[in-house]
């Protein structure tokens, strides 16, 4: 039996010769002028930014004081990534992946066009799109838009045999890794586009994340893969059934942070257990949240010491170290919350930057900065409507 396998094109190839591929101009920006700064002034000095999305629009706020520096209005259901420059952040709508400009807050005008815009992934110094619509995947180098943010930079496709909602990542000597379209698992292929290993021991393939010594991490629906120098790695869960559907790793730990469900048939989106995925031991180890503590995909992040941190329905942020799950602190933060009925529907989220935990309390349109040594709230801010998703730039 042949395995669906992606197909890939490599070289520098043009942007007119891409046909999933467009510069667009978008009538949903700030004033003209205000592009225009923001295209000039390339790879200069930026300030850290939030940048939230809500019903109509995408609200950016200056990372120390919560205030907002650029409300720029949009239609319909918005998601929010970093390109990974530290200015820029790819808002994902119906007609692509469209660049916004934090420090000079506008859609600047530029937009990776395809069907179904995905995950994003920097590494590297490069930045992956996925498009569910094809399967396909987009490489740039992700500070090519500091060089001129008002053209659509040189992109690499790699090409899918079929529609499927995955995710893709290239490594630092070339190495491309990236889901097979039956959604079993992950295929890995060198800067030739030669295969190097694959596994179809992965169900429900879904996230992605990158360890200490560049080792890729996927979820499955029984534990996780784990790429490196041309070898995957299964790892198993405890549990016969045990999700892990999204990945959030640092550079400096072999282990991951994923989220853990054991019930495929349980209704709504709050979940009660974590999972750490140490990628050296090749073990997978579960831990609960305390009673009556749930949160969803959008809740987990890493702190500086590398340890779990999860803002639980309660309300707080709760502190797990990375080496065995156990406790270190909770912080209360805003009041309690309900899982959400569909997932995109508003609920809390949590980023972490530089010792910053950013949390989003759609409740009261409120956002708030909590300093995770001191474990006060520094800041915090109303928004002009219900925030949803967040960026960190």
């Amino acid at each position: 039996m042949t395995l669906p396998s992606p197909t890939r094109t490599r070289g520098a190839i043009a942007v007119t010769a891409l046909g999933i591929l467009a510069l667009t101009g978008c009538t949903q920006t700030a004033p003209a002028a205000t592009g225009e700064a923001a295209a000039t002034s390339g790879a200069a000095a930026t300030a850290e930014r939030v940048t939230l999305t809500y019903d109509g629009g995408l609200v950016v706020l200056d990372a120390t004081t919560l205030e907002v520096v650029g409300d720029v209005p949009i239609d319909g259901f918005t998601r929010v990534n970093p390109v990974g420059d530290g200015r820029n952040v790819l808002v994902t709508t119906d007609a692509g992946f469209q660049v916004l400009d934090t420090q000079e807050p506008a859609l600047t005008g530029v937009t990776f066009e395809g069907s179904k815009a995905g995950h994003a992934v920097a590494h590297a110094g490069k930045t992956v799109l996925f498009f569910d619509g094809s399967g396909d995947s987009v490489i740039f180098d992700t500070d090519a838009l500091l060089d001129d943010g008002t053209k659509l930079p040189e992109t690499e496709t790699v090409a899918s045999d079929a529609a499927h909602h995955g995710v893709s990542i290239e490594l630092s000597d070339g190495t491309f890794v990236t889901t097979l379209s039956d959604r079993t698992g992950i295929v890995a292929t060198d800067a030739n586009g030669t295969e190097l290993a694959r596994s179809t021991d992965c169900p429900g393939v879904h996230g992605e994340g990158t360890v200490k010594d560049e080792v890729v991490v996927v979820g499955c629906e029984n534990g996780a893969l784990a790429y490196s120098d041309g070898t995957i790695t299964k790892l198993s869960s405890p549990d016969e059934f045990g999700r892990i559907g999204n990945m959030l790793t640092t550079e400096d730990s072999a282990i991951a942070l994923g989220d853990y469900k054991t019930d495929p048939d349980a209704e709504g989106y709050l979940l009660q257990a974590f999972a750490l995925v140490d990628t050296a031991s090749g073990k997978i180890s579960v831990t609960e949240l305390p009673d009556g503590v749930g949160y969803t995909f959008r809740d987990l992040a890493r702190g500086s010491d590398n340890e779990a941190i999860i803002l639980g329905s309660d309300g707080s942020l709760h502190l797990f170290s990375e080496e065995d799950g156990s406790p270190i602190t909770s912080i209360p933060v805003i009041d309690a919350w309900e899982g959400p009925a569909e997932w995109q529907d508003a609920h809390p989220a949590l980023k972490v930057q530089d010792g910053v935990a950013y949390v989003t309390d759609p409740a009261t349109s409120t956002v708030h900065a909590v300093n995770l040594e001191t474990e006060e709230i520094t800041s915090s801010a109303t928004l002009p409507g219900v925030p949803n998703e967040i960026a960190l730039s």
